[in-house]
Formats: C-alpha cells, structure tokens, sequence
C-alpha cells in the first residue's frame, strides 16, 4: 500500500520539484548560446553553430546527465543532498587521514562560499535577461529594463518573509509551462532547418575544437552558462528525492532545453543576424509578450529557488557551527525547510541591486556568472572523487577512470572561464573569498577560545565534590539551566552564580548541544542525560544540521527519562555571555582575531536560537583572552 501510494504521489512530486530544482538552469537558454558566439566573436556558419551546438549536448549529457544525475546523487546524506552534505559524508571516512580533513573543509568551504555568490548572480542575470527581450518588441522599452528589473526584484525580496508556501503552488505549472514553449518554439524552427539535428554526433564538436582550438577554448567559457543550476539538482535532493529529479529532467529538462538549443540554432543557420537575440527571435511575433511574461515568471521562480537554496545552506552552516547565530524565521508551520534569515535576504537584495546598477545587461553579467559555476563543479567533482575512494571504497583505478576526465572538463572550464576575471568574473571570486574568510575566522575563532576556556577551567566533576563537601553552600528552590559548549568544565554562569549570589539551585542541569553530520535526528535520540549527582545533571541534546533547535522541547523530554515534572516558571535558563578581548599573541593573525570578535558580538541572542523564553534567562558575562 505504502509503494502504491509513493507511486501515486510520483507525477505531483515531480512537477513540485521541476518549479525548485530546473528554474536556473531552465532560464539558461535566454543568454547561452548567444554568449558562446559573442565570447568569441565567432562568425556564423554551418562548422561553427554544429560545432557549438555538439559541444552544449556533450557537455550537458557528461556533466549534468552523468556527473549530477547518475553518480554525485548517490551521495545521498540520509536523504539529502548539497555541499554541505557531501562535506560531511567524507568526513566520516575512516581511510582519510584526520590531520587531511582539514583540506576537505576548506575545500567544501569554497564550494558554499561559491555558492552564496550564484544566490546573487542568479537573480540579476535572469531577471534581466527575461526582460531584455521587450527591447526586441519595441526599442521604447530600452530605458525601462533596469527600472523594471530592479521593480520586479525588489517585490521578490520583499516577499520572503511571507515565505514561499503559496507562491510555491504555482512553481512547478509556471515551470512546466515555461519548458513545454520553449521545446514548443525549438521544435517549430528545427522544422524549418531539420539538418541542425546533426549537433548529436560528437564529429562536429571535436571538429571545431582541433580546426580552431583556441575559439573553441574560449567558447567554453560560454558553454557552462548552458549548465548553470545543475548543482541544484543535487542540493534540493533532500526535497523532493532522487527519482522525481531523475525523471523531471530525462523526460522534460533535458529534451525541452536540447530542442530549444537546436532551434536557436537552426535560426543561426538560416539568419547570421538573429544573433542579436537568438531566443526571442525564435518566437512568433503574436507570442512575443506572452513569452517575455513567462520568462519573466521562470526568472523569478529560478531566482526564489537560489535564494531558498541560500538561505538553507546558512542554516546548514550555522548549525554545523561554521557560521555565528543569525536569526532564523520559520515562514511555515507545516514545512521545517521553509526559513527566512533577515539578515541574509538584505544582503543578497543589496548585493543584486549593485550587480545590477554596475553591469546593466545579462551580456555583461555573463562574463561574472561562468567562473562561480566552473569553480563548484571543480569542488564537487574532487569531494565526489574522495567520497568514492574513502567512504565508498573504490579501488583507485575505478576512481581515477571517474575523476580524471572530469576533472580535465572542470579544469577546462576554470581555465576559459578565468579569461574572463577582468571582465566581471572577479565578482563571484571576491563574494568567495570574502565569504570563505568569514567561515574559516569563526571555525578557527571558536576553537581557540574554546581551548582558552578549557585551559582555564575547574573540571566539572572535581566542582560537584568541593560543592558537596563543603557546608556553606545554600542550595534555593527551583531548576537552573546551564548552556555550555564544553560538558566537562564548569560553565562560567554557574561559576558567577555562586562567587557574586552565594548559591546554587536544587537542580543544576547543564545543556550541551551537538550537531551530528546527517540531516535530521530521531526524536528518540535527542537527548541523553547523565546523572552527576543528586544536584547535577548533565544533558546532551542532539540535533542533524536541517533541524531547528528547540531547548524548552529537549528538556521537557530529558525530565520525562528523569522521572520529574519541568516546571517552566521554576526554572531559570542561565547564560554566559563572554566578552572577547583582543591580544597579541598565539591564534589567527590580529585582522581575523578582530573580525572573529565583531562577529561574536553580533551573533543573534542564544535564547532566540534556542527558543528560550526571554523572561526565564539570566545572563552572566566574562571576559576571554585571545
């Protein structure tokens, strides 16, 4: 019944998944294959539109078809999927040297960090690109582009806080739609030009590549923008599941896509001039409009999806630890992926809207978006590689049959990619770098002050004895709760409760949260709790890096396996608030020990994290050294 009803559900999941996962790759068609010609200044004729053509069907067949379908999503964490995923299913494996880990979180780092700046260039070179085409329609349009633009994704960034349960309905139709016409408007020029179909056989790609192989090098560089997006069918893996992505793309994505490229083509073939707009000139004049507000509806829909997408990967970060607290909205009471971060959304609108004013065109934007994606790829495809051979266990000739051609392909693309630094790619490599140096400080950052803690403390079970022995303690009424990130010490707020108010509480509970490698954890495995002695407890909450904490809901549990009643106007949550000074000396070099500190300082509230009532917290500074 179970397997019947799964298959039921089939075709709906499916086209739910077609709205999130294919709105950025689906859009690729609006300024690809227009780029391939522009990158290289490269005349038209029959070798070169077969040639180029043959070299987007092989690539997309290779890298999205194989890479990304058949081989990256059977790296599934538990069900989900993404970078994030990936980084912790190789930092489980046991033939990986621990001291070599540290090359695989970096690693993984720059995949994110990457990633955060496809959130911002996604938006910007969709939306443009969608609109661009009522210049086509009329020249009087020509001044408006950018007002719209920013008008329409100005509307998109306000919406999040609503979240995108109710737009959501829409997404998979819309897309549908979307793919059902372009493959519709390709079909009726292929028509016209049947022979362009000879773009399947590998002869004309590998003859464009010897007879000009630096156009073809170049043209590479253009190429990938036919690819942008195929990331996201692993990353939103966790949604929606392996099968219904397959599916979507073997039988809509991909032959929608390949027949809109060979109608382009075909166009090519018939009129050199159409270069100017490939896409919308391939559309009958009467559809026109329609289509540019369907490109306009795909852009927004391929935008909101890396936008979600960004958004979940921070939370992701942040539970793992890699990044400080930020607030996190949930917009759905029903869905736990559906999340809002104020702070995140305000930074990619603000970072879109200067993308926007300082390129102006998605022919421009272009040159900015290649190198984010080539680069992505390039760390998944070496995480995948390193998965294979230390937690799947291929032996090294399997994996070097996989990851050698590719990562020739990836480095191909890097490669044609990076002559485009000057031009705009240097966009995505400063949001990388910035982003990465903001993930690196706070990972270090918290190890260090977590071994200045240490290092400095009074071991917890050395604490409860000299408490026990000693006949001035004054133990009052109720259960205080201690947050600490270091079980085995004395956590500073207890140590400040009893030195400035001269007692303890008859039930001293100290809390430490960990987050385990996997999505999501039983709530049969959420807590453990360790009875120290008749006062003191010590209780592990655990938590996957997609669930949302809940303090007050993991203690009401770990008081049902103690046998008591949690009383919550009896309990005061106590909370150290640490104020870092900054020191010459051992640790990261003083610009990183200071952006470490300013972003401790601006960490969203421990109990708003936490979903700690306000009026129950208590907290209790001291100063740390690093």
């Amino acid at each position: 019944m179970q397997s019947t009803a799964k298959k039921a559900a089939l075709p709906a999941i499916t086209l739910a998944a077609l709205g999130v996962v294919f709105g950025d790759i689906g859009t690729s068609p609006l300024y690809a294959l227009r780029q391939c010609f522009l990158t290289a200044h490269i005349a038209i004729s029959e070798a070169t539109v077969l040639g180029i053509l043959s070299l987007i069907f092989w690539c997309m067949m290779l890298t999205i078809s194989f890479k990304y379908v058949t081989i990256i999503m059977r790296a599934d964490n538990n069900g989900e999927g993404g970078i994030m995923s990936l980084l912790a299913l190789n930092l489980r494996s046991t033939r990986i040297a621990d001291n070599k880990k540290i090359y695989l979180i970096a690693l993984g780092f720059i995949g994110a960090s990457l990633f955060f700046g496809d959130g911002i260039i996604t938006p910007a070179i969709s939306v443009l690109s969608a609109i661009e085409g009522l210049s086509i329609a009329t020249p009087m349009f020509d001044k408006w582009l950018l007002p719209l633009a920013i008008g329409i994704l100005t509307g998109l960034f306000m919406v999040q806080r609503h979240g995108t349960g109710m737009m959501g309905k829409f997404f998979g139709p819309v897309t549908l739609a979307w793919f059902v016409a372009i493959g519709v408007v390709g079909i009726l020029s292929i028509v016209k030009t049947p022979y362009v179909l000879a773009m399947v056989s590998p002869h004309w790609a590998l003859s464009f590549i010897f007879h000009q192989p630096y156009v073809a090098f170049l043209t590479m560089g253009a190429v990938i923008l036919t690819m942008t997006g195929g990331e996201a069918l692993y990353a939103d893996m966790g949604h929606f599941g392996r099968m219904p992505i397959k599916l979507a793309w073997f039988i809509i994505v991909l032959p929608c896509l390949l027949l809109n490229y060979a109608g382009q083509g075909a166009l090519l073939l018939r009129d050199a001039n159409a270069i100017a707009n490939p896409f919308y000139m391939l559309v009958p004049e009467w559809a026109l409009y329609p289509m540019i507000a369907l490109a306009t509806a795909a852009a927004v829909i391929a935008s909101q999806a890396v936008i979600t997408g960004v958004f979940s990967m921070a939370n992701q970060a942040i539970q793992l630890r890699y990044l400080p607290r930020l607030s996190v909205q949930h917009t759905s009471d029903v869905e736990q992926g559906q999340i809002y971060l104020p702070f995140i959304n305000w930074v990619l609108f603000a970072s879109v809207l200067i993308l926007i004013l300082l390129f102006q065109s998605s022919e421009r934007l272009a040159s900015a978006y290649g190198v984010a994606v080539t680069m992505t790829m390039l760390c998944g495809t070496i995480l995948i590689s390193v998965l294979a051979y230390g937690f799947w266990r291929w032996p090294v000739w399997k994996v070097a049959l996989f990851a050698v051609p590719f990562l020739i392909i990836d480095l191909v693309f890097v490669a044609s990619t990076s002559l485009k630094i000057a031009a705009g790619g240097w966009v995505p490599i400063l949001i990388g770098a910035v982003m990465f140096t903001i993930l690196m400080t706070w990972k270090d950052g918290r190890a260090i002050v977590l071994k200045r803690m240490e290092k400095d403390a009074l071991p917890i079970d050395l604490f409860i004895k000299s408490v026990s022995l000693s006949d001035e303690t004054i133990f009052v009424p109720g259960d205080a709760i201690f947050l600490t990130g270091t079980p085995n010490i004395v956590p500073h707020a207890m140590l400040h409760n009893i030195k400035h108010n001269k007692v303890l509480h008859e039930r001293n509970i100290m809390i430490t949260v960990m987050t385990r490698d996997v999505p999501y954890v039983p709530a049969i495995e959420r807590v453990r709790v360790e009875k120290l002695d008749e006062r003191f407890y010590r209780i592990f909450v655990y938590y996957g890096f997609k669930d949302q904490p809940n303090i007050p809901r993991a203690l009401q549990q770990a008081y049902d396996q103690i046998g008591y009643e949690l009383d919550m106007m009896q309990t005061s949550f106590f909370i150290s608030r640490d104020r870092l000074i900054h020191t010459v000396g051992d640790g990261m070099a003083p610009w990183r020990e200071k952006l470490f500190i300013s972003m401790q300082r601006n960490t969203s509230a421990v109990s708003d994290f936490y979903q700690i009532p306000t009026n129950r917290v208590v907290e209790m500074g001291s100063q740390i050294e690093i």
